[in-house]
């Protein structure tokens, strides 16, 4: 079954009329259908799986037959105006049910939905051969048409909002797509007043229950009414989400939403309510005829959106925060796609020095993905995004598994080198997680010092009991846990003495340019002697110059890594560069 055809059959399901009691409604216009053709047969059919019902009838008196070889099928599948001038004729057809019970012509008109999707025909059927005239043609199209507009207004229900009684997103769609046969061409604009944003929405509902929550948008939409009068009709399109068209240019739209948004934000300004409504207007310009109802709505929320985020009362689409929007869902989107692909992911190892020694005992390594169409992606713009899907599993096992076989070709071939691993605070609250750790270690016959984890520290510290477990588990185990990007997510150090870690990585910031910046050198000085005073190795990340080295030489600090000795490289490279330098600051850094 096609994608389409398990679509079509879902939503002719959820119209509710499939096996339902005959309607004068439906009837009338079959009865209609009937005189005007002077034919004795007419029904509106509808395509099941595998039959054709029919939901109205004249002259037949089954109410459905196989739908094989039956020619509202093909209706359904083609969508298209089908005539058979005679059956007996058609090689396809003259074997069907219709063929043998007497039916020499055919002809139907698809019953299609807003949304594309062909429920049936509207057809009639006669017992002789015959030809149809175009005008005959357009008037059973009529005649389909209203089966359809009947058809919706049975669910004229499903159109409206119970919370608000505004019309909503399936009547905004109608309405929008009538004002582009009214007005082809017209320029307009759309607004999309988002009352709360997604996390607001969610603490009133566990805070104040439900209840509350469609009593402020209710109120929201009494406002709107009263705020726009006759200028347009207000829809409620999602949660907490009202939309609108106006044809004003763009400063009348935008002295309209500002008034929406005084007028919304200063509705509970009594103190009568403990929560205050925070709204934000996205506007946006478009030619009717030119964008799909679902586009227009799509792009002021986005407007919205963007409002929301520069804490202003309204916000003008911007083609470039869409696409900047729309290319973060793409990369969601494409990555599992990356994590079957042989040539999409790979890893880059940066080497870690010891400062004492200057040798290279390990390497941090670190994905790499060569997108299919849009080239590099920086893992800085596609790892936070993976992070917060259900992919955060599979992006860390990947890596976990192509940097475990990497530690294990090189500990056969006796390098000595620890592979430092970053994973994700999410990948703690997965159960198995310490469990696949170690077997990943086991097949690759490796010991658990192979190895090193790394996460940052509101990872570490944000955790919760099935977190706390699995870190446990881990350090129980022998595997070591190092505190990445060390400084940058706590004021208060005193949460070392809590983290269960071994090493302490001082993020780059702090690094860069310590040389000539004193108050730098006293940060870093304290961080290094605080985590050696509670027993932690310290790495630190980002040197780039000889000076820099030699600052934390005196410092005794234990590892580095940084451009000083390389960037991150492909494997080869790597084993090239640790042939030639073995830890060596570059020649010229």
């Amino acid at each position: 079954m096609t994608d389409y055809e398990q679509a079509r059959l879902s939503t002719l399901r959820r119209l509710n009329i499939l096996d339902t009691s005959p309607s004068e409604s439906f009837d009338r216009i079959t009865r209609m259908a009937s005189q005007l053709f002077d034919l004795p047969i007419a029904a509106v059919s509808l395509s099941d799986a595998d039959r054709q019902w029919f939901k109205s009838r004249v002259g037949v008196d089954h109410r459905e037959i196989p739908r094989d070889r039956a020619c509202c099928g093909e209706v359904s599948d083609t969508s298209e105006v089908l005539v058979v001038n005679d059956l007996m004729e058609s090689e396809h057809y003259r074997t069907g049910t219709l063929a043998e019970s007497g039916i020499r012509f055919y002809a139907g008109a698809p019953l299609t939905t807003r949304d594309g999707y062909t429920l049936g025909a509207m057809c009639v059927l006669g017992h002789e051969p015959r030809e149809i005239t175009e005008h005959e043609k357009a008037i059973l199209g009529d005649l389909a048409a209203m089966v359809m507009a009947q058809i919706d207004l049975q669910h004229a229900v499903g159109r409206v909002d119970a919370t608000t009684g505004l019309p909503n997103h399936l009547q905004f769609i109608e309405d929008f797509q009538d004002l582009e046969i009214d007005n082809p061409g017209g320029a307009c604009h759309a607004l999309c007043v988002e009352l709360l944003d997604y996390s607001q929405a969610g603490a009133l509902h566990q805070a104040l229950g439900p209840g509350y929550v469609r009593e402020v948008i209710r109120s929201a939409a009494t406002v709107l009414h009263e705020t726009l009068g006759d200028r347009g009709r207000v829809y409620y399109t999602g949660p907490g989400q009202f939309m609108c068209l106006d044809a004003g240019n763009e400063a009348t739209v935008m002295t309209h939403a500002l008034r929406i948004h005084e007028a919304l934000a200063s509705s509970n300004r009594d103190g009568t309510s403990p929560f205050m409504v925070r709204p934000a207007i996205g506007l946006a310009p478009f030619t009717l005829g030119t964008h799909k109802p679902d586009s227009v709505l799509r792009m002021t929320l986005s407007a919205s959106r963007d409002a929301r985020a520069a804490e202003n009362p309204t916000g003008l689409y911007s083609c470039q925060s869409d696409e900047s929007h729309q290319r973060r869902f793409s990369l969601i989107a494409s990555f599992s796609e990356a994590l079957e692909a042989p040539d999409q992911l790979r890893l880059v190892f940066q080497p870690r020095v010891d400062v004492r020694s200057g040798a290279c005992v390990g390497a941090e390594a670190l994905i790499r993905w060569q997108h299919g169409e849009l080239g590099n992606v920086s893992p800085a713009e596609f790892i936070p995004l993976v992070e917060n899907t259900p992919m955060a599993r599979s992006l860390s096992d990947w890596v976990l598994r192509e940097a475990i076989a990497q530690a294990g070709i090189w500990f056969r071939e006796r390098r000595g080198l620890r592979v430092s691993i970053n994973i994700a605070a999410v990948n703690l609250e997965e159960h198995d997680f310490t469990e696949r750790v170690l077997a990943y270690l086991s097949q690759q016959g490796l010991p658990v010092s192979a190895i090193e984890l790394e996460l940052t520290e509101s990872g570490l510290i944000g955790n919760g009991r099935v977190a706390r477990k699995q870190l446990d588990a881990l350090i129980d185990a022998g595997i070591e846990i190092a505190i990445d990007d060390f400084g940058t997510g706590y004021s208060s150090l005193a949460y070392l003495q809590e983290i269960p870690a071994h090493v302490v990585k001082v993020d780059r910031s702090f690094v860069d340019g310590i040389e000539g910046h004193k108050r730098g050198q006293i940060l870093v000085r304290s961080m290094i002697e605080m985590a050696h005073a509670l027993g932690y190795r310290v790495v630190a990340e980002g040197v780039e110059t000889r000076e820099g080295l030699a600052f934390l030489q005196s410092l005794d600090c234990d590892e580095v890594q940084g451009y000083l000795f390389a960037r991150p490289l492909e494997k080869q490279e790597f084993e090239g560069w640790l042939a030639a330098e073995g830890g060596r600051p570059a020649a010229s850094p």
